[in-house]
């Protein structure tokens, strides 16, 4: 099978999507769109003006950015528009499943409701069931640049409605933000009976992720890319199934690896770990999720073996329930059948 081939057959899978952060899908179009809409000014001359500023040289030079984009996001429609944007290009990716960060504090900061926020998200998550049969769940990220104190505020906003939420998460700056910052709060986030995921081994060291599986209690390692450079850290990776949700694109255009035939993905599925591909911040890194499987298969052809693994591991890792883990596990066996791999 030549590599176009195997493009086609990864693009054209079903799979989930598992690291998304809805702020980071607002497209410079949609993001001019709210800001007439709601009688703003962004200090970019147009979409082409905003979009030529996506060049980033870390973390935190995109988070600038990232932030100051948000604050067109007013109104619930705001929000519930968002949401559909993302959607509608996960569904032409074949993403059957998501499972979509959202940051509170980047808007309640701003004077947004909490409410104004959820309602939003969730009405565009009902709509794009409706529209495209995709599947979805909302996972609350606290910010690490911010204190645990204002954390814990955001938890206590958030319990009134915490059967609407279907896990937490820790994003932002990992920079001097180890995760053990965090501890009582995700203690609390467990208590409710609630999953955790965080951001570790990005910008962070391996110990990172350590932290945030031994501290936090965490059943995902969002990137998780720098693991390679503890091989214990891999050991227990690799041992306890953690999943890694790996955002190939991503770690590029943040200098995490030059080029990505330097990415650690290729070593960490070689060495057994769970890995699973996503787009982070797709409108700000160069593409969707199926933009990040041709980077990868460019870089690394993989094989359909390969990428049958890759979209199994997507939902197995996923919060779903374990019938609807088997019936989209069914649809992707189905799926590589059809097209003359009988891989599950």
């Amino acid at each position: 099978m030549n590599p176009n081939t195997l493009i086609d057959l990864a693009c054209g899978m079903p799979k989930a999507e598992l690291h998304v952060h809805i702020e980071g899908t607002l497209e410079p179009e949609l993001a001019f769109a709210l800001a007439r809409r709601n009688g703003q000014t962004l200090p970019y001359a147009d979409e082409a003006a905003l979009k030529a500023a996506y060049d980033f040289d870390s973390l935190q030079s995109f988070l600038d950015l990232y932030y100051a984009c948000a604050d067109v996001l007013r109104t619930a429609d705001d929000f519930r528009d968002l949401m559909l944007a993302y959607l509608e290009r996960a569904a032409a990716d074949n993403v059957i499943h998501t499972e979509i960060f959202f940051d509170p504090q980047t808007h309640t900061a701003r004077g947004i409701p909490f409410l104004t926020v959820l309602d939003g998200l969730e009405a565009g998550l009902r709509e794009g069931k409706a529209r495209w049969g995709i599947s979805g769940r909302l996972i609350l990220c606290f910010l690490r640049h911010l204190s645990e104190e204002e954390a814990f505020a955001t938890l206590a906003e958030a319990e009134p409605y915490i059967d609407r939420i279907d896990g937490f998460g820790l994003d932002s700056s990992e920079k001097g933000n180890p995760p053990s910052k965090f501890e009582r709060v995700f203690a609390r986030c467990r208590a409710l009976g609630k999953p955790v995921v965080a951001h570790a081994g990005e910008e962070g060291p391996p110990a990172y992720i350590s932290e945030a599986l031994d501290l936090l209690g965490s059943a995902r390692i969002d990137h998780g890319v720098r693991a390679l450079e503890d091989a214990a850290v891999v050991a227990r990776l690799v041992r306890e199934g953690v999943p890694l949700t790996v955002c190939p694109l991503s770690n590029i255009r943040l200098c995490v690896f030059e080029e990505m035939n330097q990415h650690t993905l290729g070593k960490l599925l070689a060495d057994g770990a769970k890995v699973t591909l996503n787009s982070d911040d797709p409108a700000y890194f160069g593409g969707y999720l199926n933009d990040n499987l041709r980077a990868v298969q460019s870089a690394f052809n993989f094989d359909a073996a390969t990428w049958y693994r890759l979209a199994r591991n997507s939902f197995e890792a996923s919060f779903a329930t374990e019938a609807e883990k088997a019936g989209w596990i069914a649809r992707l066996d189905a799926y590589f059948r059809a097209a003359g791999h009988p891989l599950g």
